[in-house]
């Protein structure tokens, strides 16, 4: 819970003030808890279990789960991605009618298209709508340069496709 604590005031920060204060505040945390980690690893007090298959996970993942502390522009934790994964979960039952491996790269694109639109406060349905008009005026092009004014950190994006509110996982 620490590190929440601390994070919460330094989420509006630039990226470089961030590993600043993570550096101040959070290392010495995250310091402690590796070697309480390796503390359990080493002593003989656990011989198995889930703390000790936790411990043993964490200090092989060390390098992983430390690279928050020298950048900035890394979250603190994955829950975003986690958010977005939960909205693919939820819709599983319905791909059951995906039959194909071209039906399954489709929906993967069409996923992977919507939930890079809604990180970037857009709006899904306009954007995909949006896009998809563009590239139909587009498919004989061999110059895809075009396509850059479609992605959706684009400053060309219509003002239809960004979003009113922050969006959220459906």
């Amino acid at each position: 819970m620490a590190p929440y604590t601390i994070w919460t005031p330094n989420s509006l920060m630039k990226p470089d003030d961030r590993k600043k204060q993570r550096q101040i505040n959070l290392k010495p945390l995250v310091e402690a808890f590796f070697a309480w980690a390796k503390e359990i690893q080493t002593s003989s007090r656990l011989t198995k279990g889930k703390t000790l298959e936790g411990s043993n996970y964490c200090i092989n993942q060390e390098e992983a789960l430390k690279v928050f502390l020298d950048d900035g522009e890394v979250p603190l934790d994955n829950n975003a991605t986690e958010g977005s994964l939960r909205s693919f979960c939820l819709h599983k039952h319905a791909w059951k009618l995906i039959d194909s491996i071209d039906g399954a790269q489709s929906s993967a694109i069409i996923y992977s298209i919507t939930e890079t639109a809604k990180a970037n406060n857009l709006n899904p349905f306009r954007y995909l709508e949006y896009i998809l008009t563009v590239m139909k005026d587009h498919q004989e092009d061999t110059d895809y340069r075009f396509m850059e004014e479609l992605l959706p950190w684009s400053e060309q994006l219509p003002e239809i496709c960004k979003s009113k509110t922050k969006t959220t996982n459906v």
